[in-house]
């Protein structure tokens, strides 16, 4: 072969050997990156999927407390006050310890309601018209506290309430008395409806710490702090015993604290959801 032909098909050879070299290979690749995770994008105004974590408020125990279902009473009777306030009721007096609870109350500014026992009137006619000059509710809570009222006739249970308004308006002339509050809440038909025939809503209660059992300061104080809730009606005795005063100087400002505390209001004020 000519020595020309031979270089040109040398020059050929070598040309295709290293354009084939640079279409196989091409520049190295870069080394690989770690792999990030990528942010999530949130459009705007919208919500994260997952919200932070916020703690729940603490209720407080006026809000998460139970109310304990006592005093249960026929069509009639009332067992809250129709709204959030809550009411301090005092059975079976007056008493000799009646005065330390009134100075109780006018030390914390509270009003409360009074259920009175005729015969009791009738020996301390003095603390009656102090409880009305100081703006306190009355309520009728008959004679002698005849538990067996209601077993009594319609008549007999007419007059029985009808002598302690008697003895009521005796000791504290032209009184109001918009209450009536059965003898151990032995409620029946007939007492509410006598009751109400006479001008006195029936009134039950949602707390009973059974003060006149003497349980003990401690019990008192945990039963009516614990259970009442928006709207109870406390029932508790000013003629329990020391036990009871006891109790409310820790109970009333701690009640006064969390709630409104009224006087059940007058018959003329009387909510509808009382009646």
């Amino acid at each position: 072969m000519p020595l020309r032909r031979i270089a040109v098909l040398g020059l050929t050879i070598l040309a295709l050997t290293l354009g084939g070299s640079r279409g196989n290979s091409g520049p190295p690749a870069p080394p690989a990156a770690t792999p990030v995770a990528a942010a999530p994008v949130v459009a705007e105004h919208q919500e994260p999927t997952v919200k932070p974590s916020v703690p729940s408020p603490v209720a407080s125990p006026s809000a998460s407390s139970p109310v304990v279902a006592t005093g249960d009473g026929p069509a009639g009777t009332v067992r809250k006050t129709g709204s959030d306030a809550v009411a301090l009721t005092f059975d079976d007096g007056p008493w000799d310890d009646t005065p330390a609870v009134l100075d109780l109350l006018a030390q914390h500014h509270v009003k409360a309601t009074f259920c009175m026992v005729g015969r009791q009137v009738a020996a301390r006619a003095e603390m009656v018209r102090r409880m009305v000059a100081e703006g306190h509710t009355l309520c009728n809570h008959s004679w002698s506290h005849d538990e067996k009222l209601r077993t009594r006739t319609p008549d007999q249970i007419r007059s029985d309430m009808q002598r302690t308004n008697d003895a009521i308006r005796a000791a504290a002339p032209g009184a109001v008395i918009g209450y009536f509050r059965a003898p151990g809440g032995n409620w029946s038909p007939d007492i509410v409806s006598i009751a109400a025939g006479l001008g006195m809503t029936s009134i039950s209660w949602t707390v009973d710490p059974r003060d006149w059992s003497g349980p003990g300061v401690q019990s008192i104080v945990h039963t009516v702090l614990t259970k009442t809730g928006p709207g109870g009606i406390v029932l508790l005795h000013d003629g329990a015993g020391p036990q009871t005063v006891t109790a409310l100087r820790t109970i009333l400002p701690d009640l006064a604290g969390r709630f409104t505390l009224i006087a059940l209001p007058a018959p003329t004020s009387v909510p509808r959801t009382l009646r």
